[in-house]
């Protein structure tokens, strides 16, 4: 049995999950995936790096970022993992812990001490129960088992320095491991930016542990979700503009 099949039953979230996941198959139709989908993927990934590390407290403009210009070490973190996302896909279901690890690593660099870079600072325990959830789990529905992930982590924050940039890029794995998001297209970040005021509050409603704060940060997943489908469209459409 999905041992997370009881949360669909609260209100709202089964409907809000399935418009989401149609928001997202209908932005994969886009004409410009046909033929130029690394230069939406490419684009969609320098996105969700930038809006990770501005949602860590380090807000820069997409541009300057793009351009190389900023040097901000959680900004370049947030960009390692971008970039280290792709080749930890595979490993992901089988060994979470493991990639939980190196996504500190990669995102945390240049921002603590040498010595606590990949090394969970408490809630071991639950960490280890977060994995044994994502190792082998193929009965949750991909937007719900990221959007756990990604709530248990931020709640958590188990690692030292830029711990939500882990825990996005922990979701963002699950989405493409679990075959929602197989080409790494759906920015969530973005989506988690610009509804950022609710990002927050349901953050901390999840928290509480209540079904009403459980609730509510699902309902918000699902409406994150929506706004980078269409954060893929726009980019498509960007893209086509520009050929």
């Amino acid at each position: 049995m999905d041992p997370l099949s009881p949360l669909l039953d609260l209100a709202d979230v089964a409907p809000a999950l399935a418009e989401a996941r149609e928001r997202v198959d209908a932005a994969m139709r886009h004409r410009a995936l046909r033929r130029h989908g690394g230069q939406v993927a490419a684009e969609a990934s320098l996105r969700a790096a930038v809006a990770s590390a501005a949602l860590e407290g380090h807000p820069y403009e997409l541009d300057d970022v793009r351009g190389g210009t900023v040097t901000d070490p959680v900004v370049q973190g947030a960009l390692r993992v971008a970039e280290g996302v792709g080749g930890l896909v595979d490993l992901w279901p089988r060994a979470p812990r493991q990639v939980l690890a190196k996504l500190h690593v990669l995102a945390a660099g240049g921002v603590v001490p040498p010595a606590e870079l990949g090394r969970l600072t408490g809630a071991a325990d639950r960490v280890d129960m977060l994995a044994g959830l994502v190792a082998g789990n193929d009965r949750t529905p991909p937007l719900l088992l990221a959007a756990i992930v990604h709530a248990e982590l931020i709640t958590l924050r188990p690692f030292a320095g830029p711990a939500g940039v882990v825990a996005r890029a922990a979701a963002r794995l699950t989405l493409i491991s679990r075959g929602f998001d197989p080409r790494g297209l759906v920015a969530v970040e973005v989506g988690h930016q610009a509804r950022e005021p609710e990002y927050v509050g349901s953050a901390g409603a999840y928290a509480t542990g209540t079904p009403d704060g459980v609730r509510s940060w699902l309902r918000h997943y699902a409406a994150a979700v929506t706004v980078a489908a269409d954060d893929i469209t726009a980019i498509g459409d960007d893209v086509l503009a520009s050929v």
